[in-house]
């Protein structure tokens, strides 16, 4: 059963601001539902949605991450990093996404005390983006995905692209991926990605 409507808008949205007015802004897009809150207001927020008992936003799908340093068009929050958080109603079928943001040095409250199953994607982001979660902070000198000599957040915009030479079992190199690289159907313009056709050109 799909979630209800009460005067054009959903269950959630008007839940939402009747509990937490301006704290929380609530964007519907191509139908969608994004609620923005700021960091200080996101555990509260997250655990209204999972307890109440009309909306049961009851299973975590995942949380990602998102760095806008280079992004120059309109915004919906103002931090440099992004957490987009995909929650899934049980009761309704029904999803929507809790958006939060922070600049880079500053941290978020972790969601584990609402959802246990938090835990690891927001360590994925501390990773990759170097955002931190209170409470689930990065163990000290312990990378999560990477190695832990690995230097640096691979997914920020700054971080520079390219391979590295892969050393075999036998001793010898094989190529960086910037030795391989071939055309793809965004960069062929004679309709081509690799050797086979393109198809709508």
């Amino acid at each position: 059963m799909p979630a209800p409507v009460i005067d054009g808008q959903r269950l959630e949205a008007v839940r939402l601001t009747e509990k937490f007015g301006d704290k929380v802004a609530i964007k519907d897009k191509l139908g969608e539902l994004y609620v923005c809150v700021a960091p200080a207001d996101l555990v509260a927020v997250c655990m209204y949605l999972k307890t109440d008992a009309e909306m049961e936003y009851t299973y975590f799908v995942e949380c990602v991450g998102v760095d806008y340093s280079a992004w120059t068009h309109e915004r919906d929050l103002p931090g440099r990093f992004e957490v987009v958080y995909n929650l899934f109603s049980t009761k309704y079928n029904s999803r929507l996404f809790v958006k939060t943001s922070v600049d880079d040095g500053a941290s978020l409250p972790t969601l584990q005390p609402v959802w246990a199953g938090a835990e690891y994607p927001e360590r994925e982001i501390q990773d990759l983006y170097g955002v931190i979660f209170e409470g689930n902070g990065p163990r000290t000198g312990e990378r999560f995905l990477l190695p832990d000599d690995w230097i640096g957040y691979p997914l920020r915009k700054e971080y520079p692209l390219g391979g590295e030479d892969v050393v075999f079992h036998t001793g010898t190199t094989g190529p960086a991926i910037e030795d391989l690289q071939r055309p793809h159907a965004g960069e062929s313009f004679e309709g081509k990605t690799g050797s086979e056709d393109f198809g709508g050109r």
